[in-house]
């Protein structure tokens, strides 16, 4: 049943994008609250109680706020474009694991495998590749595939080596993935586009990346291990995988661009409704469109049945944000970040410092970037966008490595049976300063800009 609800849910937000009319609006609000209580009975952990406090105060806002009852189901599709993403990915991963990508790359990984150094780049670099599609999928696969060159390390070692590995290298990717929900938001929040700001996200990662590298060179220079003895029978065909890949990568980047321009719709948006065609087309041109259909379907199903914990917090999420924007607190903060966006310095490291205290406060960065958003609405017409928006995919996507409210913290903690705060303790000084490199970047090109300009 929930299936039918959330796919009729977003059928219906897809379709008020190009078609404006009240009941269309009330139709999205109604089945809105139907998938909200329909997936308060499946919701658990820090979803639950997270989407729970949120329904509540939204509520007491919304009461506050005196606004007439029949509008209160309008005030939940702030966060539908999220959610649609989240409801059309799985078309993506499928088509990863149809092409066998991610079985290559994991023998890739193993291959002739002699030392913790190459073994650390070379898992960094297929997590970092799968991560681009596989989103969170990618942790749990890459874990399994390293157990086996990391049995016989103590698993203090081992744990701290999956944590900073992984977790660093997911984080890198995100920040310049096109499917990444906080660069959806964000450009949708700051007008640019993405073709601007890539080069600079991707520059970002790549500099990261060489420092972590560096680090871990010197950190397991001393430790070393048996070679896997796995060597594949066909090499070549790891690169062809790697060149398909970084192909539909090329390929999606394009049509999203192109939806974006010939619809004048948001970002995010255009990502939403060239996903599966993308997908499909990539299918048909690897010769696996049967089998794709097949288990793409399967798994879409599956994924969207599990969704309970995301309808229910990002929904509830959605009516605190919308009413908060409403009230005295709203205004109160908005100030604060205009005073900050007198020192350009100064808002940059302050929007630092939220998504650091928020992500340990248990809000998920998705939901604290969608707080953002109405906050930093007054000072966007004099503030440069781009620099802007590097601060802003930075700094939310530097919890993906440290925050235990995240979900790639939260199921890396249960593949290794470990503590979810001591994970993200292993990697918070990383974390911190991968913000401060973004914050930097973003500075230079602020100055850069009022040079060429003035």
């Amino acid at each position: 049943m929930r299936v039918y609800i959330y796919t009729l849910l977003i059928a219906l937000y897809v379709t008020s994008q190009f078609i404006s009319d009240p009941i269309i609006d009330y139709s999205i609000g109604i089945m809105a609250m139907i998938a909200l209580l329909s997936s308060v009975f499946y919701a658990r952990g820090v979803y639950f109680i997270s989407g729970a406090i949120f329904f509540i105060v939204g509520t007491i806002l919304f009461l506050y706020n005196r606004l007439p009852w029949y509008t209160f189901v309008l005030h939940f599709r702030q966060v539908l474009g999220l959610l649609s993403l989240f409801f059309v990915l799985p078309f993506m991963n499928s088509l990863i694991r149809v092409g066998r990508y991610d079985q290559y790359l994991s023998l890739w990984l193993q291959h002739k495998m002699t030392d913790m150094r190459t073994l650390y780049r070379r898992s960094f670099s297929v997590c970092h590749l799968l991560g681009l599609f596989l989103n969170i999928a990618t942790v749990p696969l890459l874990v399994k595939t390293l157990r086996i060159a990391l049995k016989k390390f103590p698993n203090n070692v081992a744990n701290k080596f999956y944590t900073q590995n992984l977790l660093r290298a997911y984080a890198l990717c995100l920040t310049w993935s096109p499917m990444e929900v906080m660069i959806s938001t964000t450009i949708d929040m700051t007008n640019v586009r993405y073709y601007t700001i890539f080069p600079i996200l991707l520059f970002i990662a790549v500099i990261v990346a060489m420092i972590d590298w560096m680090l871990a060179s010197y950190k397991y220079r001393s430790l070393s291990f048996t070679s896997t003895d796995q060597i594949m029978e066909h090499p070549n065909q790891v690169y062809q995988k790697v060149i398909q890949l970084l192909a539909m990568l090329v390929v999606f980047i394009f049509v999203v661009s192109s939806v974006q321009h010939i619809l004048h719709k948001g970002f995010l948006f255009s990502v939403v409704i060239s996903l599966v065609p993308v997908s499909l087309l990539w299918a048909v041109l690897i010769r696996r469109i049967k089998r794709y259909v097949m288990i793409a379907l399967r798994h879409w199903k599956e994924r969207t049945k599990g969704m309970a914990n995301y309808f229910f917090m990002f929904l509830s999420a959605g009516l605190f944000v919308e009413m908060l924007s409403r009230s005295r607190l709203s205004t109160m903060l908005e100030e604060v970040f205009q005073v900050g966006a007198e020192q350009t310095l100064l808002l940059y490291v302050m929007i630092g410092i939220y998504f650091f205290v928020t992500s340990l406060l248990g809000f998920h960065p998705l939901v604290g970037l969608t707080l953002l958003v109405p906050l930093l609405q007054p000072i966007l017409p004099t503030t440069s966008a781009v620099p802007l928006s590097i601060v802003l995919i930075c700094c939310s996507l530097s919890t993906v490595m440290y925050s235990p409210y995240n979900i790639s913290v939260s199921i890396l903690a249960e593949e290794l049976n470990e503590n979810p705060y001591r994970i993200g303790r292993w990697n918070i000084g990383f974390a911190v300063s991968y913000m401060a490199v973004g914050i930097l970047v973003a500075f230079l090109i602020e100055k850069l800009s009022q040079l060429y300009n003035g």
